[in-house]
């Protein structure tokens, strides 16, 4: 089958994100007429944001690690990154002209360390091979006769093509496109959606006023955490986290969210235990706070012999009561086994990602709805969710590959 076959075929993209654009290069490539629209006044907003301290790629783990990141959507990823691997990912990058390299964690970056020259390279070439962007477009659903229905400059429009993706992202960061608003508009036409969650987020904790004052903005590092989950499995990282006003957030919180959040949800609430030195056993920190005080004070005291201070002490005057901190024994095994009490995930709007959305289940192994034929979806919309650290981008592309090829095979299936 020839490109020229399916030329005279259009399509329309609805978002601008990743997924969004890399079907639209599927497509263009294909030799589709492509009109994508985003509701925002320029797109890959969060692509950008996302990538302010450094875009992170993908990851240059071994691929039966890697797929593994994404848990319970494990089979249904798979497949798509099976077709846009990690490393197919970097040579893709680098025919943009972007230089990548694999940092100390095994996280991949641009040369650069920016996401904006990757996106104006990567637009470049979508327009050069005829893809038209239409911003400021709010997709309101279809019409009685199928048409998709657009906001633009108060005003409303109708665009009608031969094979639509769908690419509107999940439910954070609603300031830079992804709102959610889209889940009634497929829900009314039963497609099966799954609540969309926080995942990769903070959570809150109910500080004393004088710790929140004092430690917000704090970084907790070298710790190691650990929790027993829904399903009574010790889920256990080492890393670091932020403590912040309302609770707790960063690497080591976000590595760990869904189960935190499932568990949380199941139990209404959920402590998790805080070793301050995993690098020393509890004998060897008994031992070291036997040495003998002195005059120095108790603060001085941990400082010298095991290395605790700032945060790290902080939050053992707030969780210990002081006549324990002259009960080494006690001490000791707080500084091994601090609990801390989640009682809820942050507003989802603060959330790095979502999880839930379409379910994979509605749709067919090429991403096309099966209560809609020509309707496809792709990205964070869907039902999935991963880690930070390369593992979104990367499916947010490969799912946006796999449903512009599965539009240009379902265009050459009508063509015949």
């Amino acid at each position: 089958m020839t490109e020229n076959t399916i030329a005279t075929f259009s399509a329309a993209i609805i978002g601008g994100g990743p997924a969004g654009l890399m079907a639209a290069e599927m497509l263009s490539q294909a030799g589709v007429h492509v009109d994508l629209y985003d509701a925002m006044p320029s797109v890959g907003r969060k692509f950008l944001l996302a990538g302010k301290g450094g875009l992170n790629i993908t990851h240059a783990e071994p691929f039966a690690d890697f797929v593994t990141r994404y848990g319970a959507r494990q089979a249904d990823i798979e497949p798509l990154l099976n077709g846009f691997s990690p490393q197919m990912l970097r040579d893709w990058v680098g025919e943009l002209g972007i230089t990548t390299f694999v940092g100390s964690s095994q996280r991949v970056f641009p040369l650069e360390m920016k996401a904006a020259p990757l996106l104006r390279a990567w637009l470049h070439r979508l327009r050069t091979a005829g893809v038209k962007i239409h911003t400021r477009h709010r997709w309101l659903g279809w019409d009685a006769n199928q048409a998709l229905r657009f906001k633009h400059l108060e005003t409303e429009k109708k665009v009608t093509a031969d094979v639509v993706i769908l690419a509107l992202g999940g439910g954070s960061w609603a300031k830079l496109g992804s709102d959610g608003l889209w889940l009634p508009l497929l829900a009314e036409r039963d497609i099966a959606i799954a609540p969309l969650q926080a995942t990769n987020c903070g959570f809150i904790v109910a500080w004393s006023d004088i710790f929140r004052e004092r430690f917000a903005a704090e970084p907790l590092k070298s710790i190691s955490l650990s929790f027993t989950d829904a399903t009574g499995q010790l889920q256990q990282k080492n890393g670091e986290l932020m403590l912040t006003e309302s609770g707790v957030e960063g690497s080591l919180i976000y590595a760990l969210s869904a189960p935190l959040r499932d568990t949380l949800k199941a139990q209404g609430s959920v402590t998790v235990s805080l070793d301050l030195t995993p690098d020393k056993n509890l004998a060897r920190i008994t031992k070291e706070l036997s040495r003998p005080r002195g005059s120095k004070s108790m603060s001085n005291h941990l400082r010298s012999t095991v290395g605790i201070s700032g945060a790290k002490s902080g939050l053992l005057r707030e969780y210990l009561p002081a006549s324990e901190f002259s009960d080494l024994t006690k001490l000791a095994a707080a500084i091994k086994a601090l609990p801390i009490k989640l009682i809820a995930t942050r507003p989802i709007d603060e959330a790095i990602s979502t999880a839930g959305g379409v379910c994979f289940s509605a749709m067919n192994t090429k991403l096309m709805l099966k209560n809609l034929p020509g309707v496809f979806c792709a990205g964070e919309m869907l039902d999935w969710e991963a880690p930070t650290g390369g593992y979104l981008l990367s499916a947010a592309l490969a799912s946006g590959r796999a449903a512009g090829l599965g539009a240009v095979n379902w265009l050459q299936l009508k063509s015949k």
